[in-house]
């Protein structure tokens, strides 16, 4: 059942006055200027903004691989920031999915090893991993070709394993980082098709992009300038979602 908008009362992201400031030998580059905004459960929201507006430097506070200079992060509830690394490790591989550009697939692993890869991670371990491995593939149409290598696969099929990666510790958050940049237009809109189709059932999905016609299947768009929230604008999606 696609989630009751007027019902989302939890935020599963919350960011008051985040900031991000790297040292550069002598010089300080703030990559973050006090961002504050809310993402609730079962949004489908988009990043946008240029090279070096801070879309990247938020995705990776957001997918807990990093900690803010400042401010307040919550990820479903956990404060981020001071948390160690092996805490945001936890948090990462319970509650995230990670979806990039270049698949990160291991070549010489079929589709279902590498569906199975954060299973050695989760306390479930390899307990019927793949038995969920080929139920993620067969929800993203691939279950047909789990014995087949990436090379032996489309980039756009490609990708879809990486989703089905992305979803197979039951994520409540997936960050898909430019998720079609290495793919063609067509091949592209299948892509955020079954994004959109993920949503429906209540995941929260953050797409981190710089193309308006990836950003159209948003229902909201967060966008950035010189690690500022400039705007932040909801529409109704691609679709109809």
């Amino acid at each position: 059942m696609p989630p009751d908008r007027g019902m989302r009362a939890k935020p599963v992201i919350d960011c008051i006055d985040l900031t991000k400031t790297y040292d550069l030998g002598a010089e300080k580059v703030r990559a973050l200027r006090g961002v504050t905004f809310t993402i609730h459960a079962g949004e489908l929201v988009a990043i946008m903004g240029a090279s070096g507006s801070g879309k990247s430097t938020l995705a990776n506070l957001l997918g807990a691989l990093d900690t803010p200079t400042s401010g307040e992060l919550a990820i479903d509830g956990e404060q981020v920031a001071g948390m160690p690394k092996d805490a945001l490790a936890r948090l990462r591989n319970r509650d995230i999915g990670f979806v990039f550009q270049q698949f990160n697939l291991l070549p010489r692993m079929t589709a279902l090893e590498n569906v199975m890869l954060p299973l050695l991670y989760s306390p479930r371990g390899r307990t019927d991993g793949a038995a969920l491995a080929r139920k993620r593939l067969d929800e993203v149409g691939l279950g047909h070709r789990q014995g087949h290598r990436p090379a032996q696969l489309s980039g756009g099929q490609q990708q879809r394993v990486a989703i089905a990666r992305a979803l197979i510790n039951n994520p409540r958050i997936v960050i898909a980082d430019e998720p079609t940049g290495a793919l063609d237009t067509h091949t592209s809109h299948e892509i955020m098709d079954l994004f959109s189709k993920l949503h429906a059932r209540g995941l929260t999905v953050i797409l981190i992009t710089h193309e308006p016609d990836i950003a159209a299947y948003a229902e909201r768009v967060l966008r950035f300038r010189d690690g500022e929230l400039v705007e932040d604008l909801r529409q109704k999606p691609r679709g109809g979602a």
